[in-house]
């Protein structure tokens, strides 16, 4: 086991080296971002690694010490992800037969990665953004939350707003900072 975590520990090293100038930029980017609170966007193609890129955030942010939860939005249908996120009372809906705490206040004081975050929950989630506070599915207590969201998408968001598919005030909420990471093949150096 330990041989497998040393192993582990030096491919992370090796992830967050490089020898191009764009991919030095977006290392010295995340030392940067992870100081502070604000929202993070990471955007690139499919492949690049965004994850990885939250992942660091997280590490060497101040919450490093808590969770790192990670949400891929596409694998939830869309009256599934507000459970996922936010958790449900027993017997909100059909076959919710106990309290479920989402993924959002479980990772209360860490970060909160989605993955793909083209959803249909954007206008509940920039109120969670907006107060700190959640409501499960099923309950009218509010309760509050302290994270720190870092989304990533492959997709150009700006088109998706200019074509009425994504809000333009979620946009602004989840992208204080936006973190482009280049694609593989300008970066063959590191292959």
């Amino acid at each position: 086991a330990a041989k497998a975590q040393q192993m582990m520990q030096n491919q992370e090293k090796f992830l967050l080296t490089s020898k191009n100038q764009k991919m030095q930029a977006v290392w010295e980017m995340v030392k940067e971002v992870a100081q502070t609170n604000a929202n993070v966007l990471i955007t690139g193609e499919t492949g690049v690694g965004k994850e990885i890129v939250a992942q660091e955030i997280h590490r060497q942010s101040k919450r490093a010490d808590k969770l790192f939860i990670p949400i891929n939005c596409q694998n939830y249908p869309d009256k599934l992800i507000e459970s996922e996120l936010f958790g449900h009372e027993k017997g909100a809906f059909t076959g919710a037969v106990n309290k479920r705490i989402g993924k959002i206040e479980a990772g209360s004081g860490g970060t909160i990665f989605l993955d793909e975050i083209e959803l249909s929950t954007q206008i509940t989630l920039l109120r969670v953004l907006e107060t700190k506070q959640i409501e499960r599915i099923g309950s009218n207590r509010l309760i509050d939350v302290d994270f720190r969201l870092v989304s990533a998408t492959n997709r150009n968001l700006y088109q998706a707003v200019k074509e009425g598919r994504f809000r333009e005030d979620f946009l602004y909420r989840i992208n204080t900072i936006e973190i482009e990471v280049p694609p593989l093949r300008e970066r063959r150096e590191d292959i």
